[in-house]
Formats: C-alpha cells, sequence, structure tokens
C-alpha cells in the first residue's frame, strides 16, 4: 500500500497524465472530426493519360507545364476533381480574357474531355471530388431546410432566390437557374472566384442537397405573377411608382383636361 501510495505522489504523475490526455484527445479527434472530400481513384491511367496531353495543350501555358502555377495563375495541386469539373464545365477555363473573374461561357471541353482533364488533376494531388449523382439529386433534399441555409450563407451575394448580383470591383455573383445541381454542389465545396470555400465543417453534404433541392424549386413558374426579375424590393417599387404614381398623374390630367 505504501509503495501505491508513493507511486500516486510520483513527481511524474503529473506529466504523465497530461501526455495520456493528449493521447486520448488527439485519438478522439482523428476518429470524430470532419473529413474533407478527398478524390477517388476511380480514373484509369489512359484517362489520366490522355488529360495531361488535353492539359498541356491547353491550360499549361498558364497553370505551368505540371500544373505547379505560374505568376499569372495559380497552382493546381491538390485542387482536386470536383474544382476542376466546375470551372471546365462551365466553360469559365480556359479563360477568353483577362477580367476581374472568369465568366461562364459555351465550354470548349466535351463531358468526357472534362472527366479526364479532373482525373489528370486529382491525380497530382488528393483533393475535393465530383460529387455522386445521388448526393446532388434534389429529390433527396429538403427544400425548406435549404431556404433557410441558402438565405444565411448565400443569399447577400447570390439573391434570396438565386438571381445574382453585383460585387465590388467588376466582379459579380451569377444566377444560379442554369447551373447544374452538380455544379452547385462543386462551387460550394471548391469555392470559385470570390466565393469562400462551405466544407462539411461549415454545410454538411445533406445541407448542400437541401441548398440545391431549394434552387431547384425556385426555378418553377412563380405562382404569383410576373417575378419582376426576382431582384426583391427595388424592381418592385420601380414597378409601383410607373405603374401607380404614372397612373395617378395621367388620371389627375385627364380631370383637368375634362374640367376645362
Amino acid at each position: 500500500m505504501k509503495a501505491l501510495a508513493a507511486s500516486r505522489r510520483s513527481r511524474y504523475a503529473p506529466a504523465v497524465l497530461v501526455l495520456l490526455a493528449l493521447i486520448l484527445t488527439g485519438a478522439l479527434y482523428a476518429v470524430l472530426a470532419p473529413r474533407p472530400a478527398e478524390a477517388q481513384p476511380t480514373a484509369n491511367a489512359q484517362d489520366i493519360q490522355q488529360g495531361r496531353a488535353l492539359f498541356q495543350a491547353n491550360c499549361s501555358t498558364c497553370h505551368g507545364l505540371n500544373a505547379e502555377g505560374t505568376d499569372v495563375a495559380p497552382s493546381l495541386i491538390g485542387v482536386g476533381a470536383a474544382s476542376v469539373d466546375f470551372q471546365v464545365s462551365t466553360g469559365r477555363m480556359p479563360m477568353a480574357n483577362n477580367s476581374p473573374q472568369a465568366e461562364k461561357k459555351t465550354p470548349q471541353f466535351n463531358e468526357e474531355q472534362t472527366a479526364q482533364l479532373a482525373a489528370y488533376v486529382a491525380s497530382l494531388a488528393p483533393g475535393p471530388a465530383v460529387p455522386s449523382a445521388d448526393r446532388v439529386d434534389p429529390a433527396g433534399g429538403d427544400p425548406a431546410k435549404g431556404m433557410a441555409l441558402f438565405r444565411t450563407n448565400c443569399a447577400m451575394c447570390h439573391n434570396a432566390v438565386g438571381a445574382g448580383g453585383a460585387l465590388s470591383e467588376g466582379k459579380y455573383a451569377p444566377a444560379l437557374y442554369e447551373s447544374t445541381p452538380t455544379q452547385i454542389y462543386e462551387a460550394m465545396l471548391t469555392g470559385p472566384q470570390s466565393m469562400p470555400v462551405f466544407n462539411e465543417a461549415n454545410i454538411s453534404p445533406q445541407g448542400k442537397q437541401d441548398i440545391i433541392a431549394y434552387l431547384v424549386e425556385q426555378r418553377e413558374p412563380s405562382p404569383g405573377g410576373a417575378n419582376l426579375g426576382s431582384l426583391g424590393p427595388v424592381s418592385e417599387f420601380i414597378w409601383a411608382f410607373v405603374i401607380g404614381i404614372g397612373g395617378l398623374i395621367g388620371m389627375a390630367v385627364w380631370i383637368g383636361a375634362r374640367s376645362s
């Protein structure tokens, strides 16, 4: 008993306890911490090789021969397949000109070539993968929850229903009416242009799917008739001012003309 009591009073006991607590904390974090999406090794060697050839012929001028980046374009090592798929499938890359931000345009590459480019970049280092069809299916989301998430995190730039809006320094948040569910998910996952990254710690995969369900629902015809561009009180005020005040002025002129 005396030996046990002496060991408990050892001067090394606090250090041992702190070390054990740190080990336990690290183990719990490794098990419970959210894991970022990483590229999956699903592409075959031929796709990667063809993607490399496409990259060197069309992208290496700006991004470097091995995607290491240059003075005019960032490194693509570690950006993952999702970023490449978003930028290329929306036509933002390759860029047509040096503008404040890459604009959406007709894609230069078809679906197969886009997948090959994404496979090559994904092979350079782990990064966010292209989401599966099940993950971006609007039917699997809750539009009501998506509305709350979108208006909390996205509406200040993209408008409350995804109609887009102006930003500073010539940049803008694009309208989301024509974006595919996959592109919407990839944008949240990778944060293109001025958009922040919404990883799993910010918005869960289910939350992203809820947002997609909400945005897709906004593409239905407005039950109230003309939506006036969905630009909110500004367009509504202009409409009320032109029609309402204009109508009152017209009636006043008509009454004056009749009385004279």
